[in-house]
């Protein structure tokens, strides 16, 4: 992205279509409130004298999200490496594997219903996939605390959502229509910044459907200048009726401070997702399986096509949707299912709200000449299957190998040979440049100290076989070390790819 600042979560650790839920009065409400009563409170649309009557009518339902974690860390070097004391710490330079710490996260949330639905942000709950989420607490306005469970979560989008049980029915508020927010419009953000407590700041949305740049099929905000800050996250913005129209999520920020430019969750995208997650229904989208480039102006020009219009393919994923309705790596794809491709509307958005298993029109523009393809739409996998991506460039974590629990195979591999494998996926093939239809192991970490270290054994490495052997799992590759070794053999003879090379034999001794 060509932004000096960076996109960070406004937390920062301190969909479909549907209709919306509307029919309620706007406003923090409890069951017996009657909507003449609401409807004085709700000033009319415009520049208000004072927010204050909006304020005091909303802020009773907005809360307090904390949570309590279990966080894995790697532990440091042993200070008594190679002298007569580092088994007393753990080992040869370990430190005793990795351990775990107690962290604590901060964000907002609010209340939905009076019988304790809360919507607050994943990344909130979740501790940003790095621990295990232990507790979580919902703190009202009136400082009472009540232990919270977690109903469902989205990562796709960034939603969670929790229930609590009180003993009373509990103000909360409901969601509008953002489809009818526009530029300029008044809306007031109410949120736990910085761990202060119930804070409230106003503004205006500065742009509607914004894309920032991230990518992904929920990249599509209302962008506000209204302060958002670390603690906001999971917190309403509300129009001048009192209906949340957006969830604050992200600001772009030098410092993790407010800048004026912050981002929300549309509520035309939220209310169906939370609607869903407080039925305990499963989140299901639209997947074509391809990796798609927004089209800049050289591309456009080179391509001798509309500016602004349209997404190019990079690569088809084989036997996915794409592919099998002909799509092929260079089109662009100027429209799905009868809706313009657009940077506010693009590829991935118009397909994630794609019900799987439709079959939709598709026009692509392939070699300057326009044609439409029928797709079938198959089902988007879970976002930790898509993350199942490789970084062939990354900095490997220290030269330790801790095999993930029941991965004996793996930890067989790691303990012979130095290296931890997992195996080749058709996306990790294309990343790393490797022919369709390859199949084996990818090297992701190399002991320096093994043998494979000292031969030049890197990560991105490709295993095809092992003494002569397909292998493509670690199940296979460990078989073979354990077959070499039965046979009082001290090496075993690899055929390795290196990345963007021809295959070779090298062997690789074991320990």
């Amino acid at each position: 992205m060509r932004y000096a600042y960076g996109l960070t979560t406004a937390l920062l650790l301190g969909g479909a279509t549907a209709t919306l839920v509307t029919g309620y009065p706007a406003g923090a409400q409890v069951a017996q409130n009657e909507a003449s009563q609401m409807s004085k409170m709700v000033p009319r649309s415009g520049a208000p004298a004072s927010f204050a009557d909006l304020t005091e009518q909303l802020a009773p339902a907005v809360v307090n999200i904390s949570t309590r974690q279990r966080v894995q860390v790697a532990t440091g070097g042993n200070p008594f490496a190679g002298t007569p004391f580092e088994g007393l710490f753990g080992g040869p330079g370990g430190g005793g594997g990795p351990q775990t710490r107690e962290a604590q996260s901060l964000g907002s949330g609010f209340i939905v219903s009076a019988d304790g639905f809360v919507v607050t942000n994943n990344h909130v709950i979740t501790a940003d996939g790095k621990g295990q989420v232990e507790s979580i607490t919902v703190t009202m306005p009136d400082g009472t605390e009540y232990p919270a469970k977690l109903i469902g979560k989205d990562a796709a989008s960034d939603l969670a959502v929790l229930k609590i049980q009180a003993s009373k029915p509990l103000p909360f508020v409901n969601f509008g229509d953002s489809r009818s927010a526009r530029v300029g419009d008044w809306v007031v953000a109410i949120g736990n910044p910085f761990g202060l407590g119930g804070t409230v700041t106003s503004g205006i949305i500065s742009a509607v459907y914004r894309n920032t740049g991230a990518g992904g099929a929920y990249d599509r905000y209302l962008q506000t200048d209204a302060s958002i800050n670390r603690g906001n996250s999971g917190g309403p913005m509300f129009d001048m009726k009192g209906q949340v129209i957006g969830i604050n999520n992200a600001i772009f920020s030098p410092t993790g401070g407010s800048v004026g430019i912050g981002f929300a969750i549309p509520a035309e995208t939220a209310a169906p997702i939370v609607q869903k997650l407080m039925k305990g229904q499963a989140i299901e989208r639209g997947y074509l399986g391809v990796r798609i480039q927004q089209i800049n102006e050289d591309l456009a020009d080179s391509l001798g096509i509309e500016h602004n219009k349209g997404e190019f393919i990079q690569a088809v994923e084989p036997d996915g949707a794409a592919a099998r309705a002909g799509m092929q790596a260079g089109d662009v794809v100027v429209k799905v299912d009868g809706k313009e491709v657009t940077r506010e509307q693009n590829l991935s958005f118009i397909v994630a709200n794609i019900a799987p298993g439709s079959r939709i029109p598709i026009e692509v523009i392939r070699n300057g000449r326009r044609m439409t393809l029928n797709a079938t739409v198959a089902k988007r996998p879970t976002e930790e299957e898509l993350q199942q991506s490789f970084d062939p460039n990354a900095e490997q974590e220290g030269d330790s190998f801790n095999s993930p629990p029941g991965q004996q195979e793996q930890g067989v591999v790691e303990k012979s040979l130095g290296m931890s494998v997992i195996p080749l996926t058709s996306q990790i093939a294309r990343q790393l440049g490797a022919a369709d239809g390859t199949k084996g192991l990818v090297v992701v970490a190399v002991d320096p100290n093994s043998d494979a270290g000292q031969k030049g054994f890197q990560r991105g490495f490709l295993i095809l076989q092992a003494n002569g052997r397909p292998v493509a799992t670690q199940a296979e590759l460990a078989a073979a070390v354990t077959a070499a070794k039965a046979e009082g053999r001290t090496a075993i003879l690899l055929r390795v790819q290196p990345r963007g090379q021809q295959a070779v034999f090298m062997p690789v001794r074991m320990r």
